[in-house]
């Protein structure tokens, strides 16, 4: 009986010490933001997960006035992260190969971050994580919210 108490010890000993537990980020470091949900770190892409902001040329209108903000969106997601470390955990993969992760940086999801200050939308297609966050946006009227503009995923579809 004691046998079988020492092997069930070492069975569980080796699960713990295994590359497939992983009790710490898939990725984690200084990112470089490449637009408003794809950043990079060491190296490697990774798609912001459940989320999506507008395209690096794309303009929306606020106040009578067009501007960038698929741009202003990556611009304030730089701002955002600075030189902290980024912690994404993995998700999977996209369509084109990135890694698709949830990433953090000062304790802080990116990807609510970026919704809830209107810079970028749920991307509901994929997830429902952060539709509180856009909807809190939306009544509030912050970012993409205080004007007009066409969701990226049209916009990437020829709707301008």
């Amino acid at each position: 009986m004691a046998s079988n108490h020492f092997i069930g010890c070492l069975l569980a000993a080796a699960f713990l010490a295994s590359p497939a537990v992983t009790l710490a980020a898939d990725f984690a470091g200084q990112a470089t933001v490449i637009d408003g949900d794809t950043i990079e770190i060491h190296g490697q892409r990774i798609r912001l997960f459940g989320i999506d902001a507008p395209e690096s040329r794309q303009t929306c209108e606020a106040a009578g006035e067009i501007y960038r903000c698929g741009q202003q969106a990556a611009l304030a997601l730089s701002d955002f992260t600075g030189r902290q470390v980024v912690s994404c955990e993995d998700r999977g993969r996209d369509r084109y190969g990135r890694v698709v992760a949830v990433c953090s940086a000062g304790g802080e999801d990116l990807g609510a971050w970026l919704v809830s200050n209107g810079l970028a939308l749920a991307f509901r297609r994929y997830s429902v994580d952060y539709v509180d966050q856009e909807q809190a946006a939306q009544s509030g009227r912050r970012g993409l919210w205080a004007g007009e503009f066409v969701a990226p995923w049209d916009w990437r579809r020829g709707v301008r």
